[in-house]
């Protein structure tokens, strides 16, 4: 779904992220793990896993401290409702963003 259409109030991803995904700032990079023995994390909106393994998500949205994950298509159907800042992370190659 394109982000500039209105996503649905009871769209089955909402799970009450506004409490801790607004207005905050995202870095674009290549995946790695928050804690060196934690060898995943999901997308905190669709559940889509991020991790070093061959057919898993190698690219996404980060929160400034690595903790959160965001995949592609959630952060464009989500990222003008929650006002997301975006920062690139110059140690990563990221594809150009829409």
């Amino acid at each position: 779904m394109s982000k500039t259409k209105g996503l649905s109030k009871d769209d089955w991803r909402r799970q009450g992220q506004e409490k801790y995904l607004n207005n905050i700032i995202l870095i674009a990079q290549n995946y790695h793990s928050f804690r060196d023995k934690l060898e995943h994390d999901h997308c905190e909106f669709c559940g889509k896993k991020f991790s070093n393994q061959k057919d898993d998500l190698k690219m996404g949205y980060s929160t400034v401290d690595g903790y959160h994950w965001i995949c592609i298509d959630c952060f464009n159907d989500f990222s003008i409702e929650f006002n997301w800042e975006i920062i690139s992370n110059p140690d990563h190659n990221f594809p150009q963003l829409d």
